[in-house]
């Protein structure tokens, strides 16, 4: 029997012992609450230290690795070591806050063209927007550089930018973009956040574009008057992770709540995911609810809900075999949490529990890298590239 198989078992033998690891009735989403049992098996092993404040990363044809740095830096990893020097031809960026450089994605003909995609923030404190850019990846330089998309409306402050990059498998890629800011962050006269529900605006959607920018012809509200072309999903409060998933054919997203309320969620493109008209989160200031329903007709539930927040960043689904029991669970990456959740899935993509990969330090991405094994990314001032690998007879190393 295979071990996962086993485990599904062992678990609904132990419900007693595992309760904060049950997934809940049928439709509902399965609430996270605390009290994660820790993961066993793995050890940590420092791949590249040195890093400010990365945020992302993917892998060359030739084992590279291509990594962003928040203040606007390109770094390579090459056979094991961090190149002294970053990459040339990247224009200035709004390093502020939650703003700078965010993420990177090769795409999906790197061999062909050599074009490199990047988001990040654009602008100043009072009037700043994330764009979609690429260039050509030609020796130590990124030349050619071309900005593909900008969010429409500008906003003020350093909050809520986004930007996660998922290329689909036709050829299309998505595009996270946050609601634009906690209040009293303003738009038109009311709270920025309620731009999520308006399809006419970029602010808290998933886009849909193709690898040139423009408007995929069978996108949701391409021929909409009341909508921005581009508009894949709404209701969105801020995406840091986004994960296609080749064993269901799922898309995830893992979504920053407010106080509380951080969500695991399944994507289709039209739908509404509710913020701020429906959340589990609170307001920051004395923690007042932010609406009165957590769920609503029209409005589509989240998988998962984080209550305390981990505040979520970076998401992939397990697909190799170095780690057999966990090939097609969820990894979320976890800034306050400071570890990695694994969301134990089912073949139909239920959540039957989690479990805690600490790092001891912020994380801002994961990956599975070509060679099957699970990379992280530390969000730290001398941030760090983290292989995990399995350990024979279980157990796991000090952060």
């Amino acid at each position: 029997m295979h071990l996962k198989h086993m485990k599904r078992i062992f678990v609904s033998l132990a419900l007693p012992l595992l309760a904060a690891t049950i997934a809940p009735a049928a439709g509902a989403p399965f609430i996270s609450e605390g009290n994660v049992p820790m993961a066993m098996g793995f050890e940590r092993v420092t791949v590249a230290s040195g890093l400010e404040h990365p945020w992302s990363l993917d892998w060359l044809p030739d084992g590279s690795i291509i990594v962003t740095e928040r203040p606007g830096r390109v770094r390579l990893i090459r056979n094991g070591a961090l190149e002294p020097r970053p990459l040339s031809g990247v224009p200035e960026v709004f390093d502020s806050g939650q703003g700078g450089l965010l993420d990177v994605a090769l795409h999906p003909r790197f061999a062909e063209n050599r074009l490199v995609y990047f988001t990040y923030a654009h602008g100043s404190r009072l009037a700043n927007r994330t764009r979609l850019a690429r260039a050509r990846l030609e020796g130590a330089t990124l030349q050619g550089w071309q900005v593909l998309f900008e969010v429409s409306q500008t906003k003020i402050g350093t909050q809520h930018f986004g930007s996660r990059i998922l290329w689909l498998p036709d050829g299309t890629l998505l595009i996270s973009i946050g609601d634009g800011g906690n209040p009293p962050v303003s738009l038109g006269g009311a709270l920025i956040r309620r731009q999520a529900q308006n399809k006419a605006s970029h602010l808290g959607k998933i886009l849909r574009l193709t690898d040139d920018g423009t408007i995929p012809k069978d996108n949701p509200f391409a021929d909409a008057r009341d909508a921005a072309g581009e508009v894949w999903s709404l209701g969105h409060r801020n995406i840091q992770g986004l994960a296609w998933d080749p064993i269901r054919t799922k898309i995830w997203a893992s979504e920053h709540g407010a106080l509380g309320g951080d969500e695991l969620n399944l994507l289709k493109g039209g739908e509404n995911h509710g913020w701020p008209a429906v959340t589990y989160s609170r307001e920051y200031v004395l923690g007042l609810k932010i609406s009165d329903a957590v769920s609503a007709p029209g409005m589509v539930d989240p998988v998962v809900v984080w209550t305390p927040a981990i505040a979520p960043s970076g998401l992939v689904v397990y697909t190799a075999d170095k780690y057999p029991d966990w090939r097609g669970d969820l990894f979320a990456g976890g800034l306050v949490s400071q570890d990695v959740r694994r969301i134990d899935l089912d073949e139909e993509g239920r959540v039957l529990g989690e479990e805690s990969l600490r790092m001891g330090a912020r994380v801002r991405d994961v990956r599975q890298g070509p060679d099957g094994l699970l990379y992280v990314l530390t969000d730290e001032d001398s941030g760090r590239l983290i292989r995990l690998e399995p350990r024979p007879g279980g157990g796991e190393t000090a952060p």
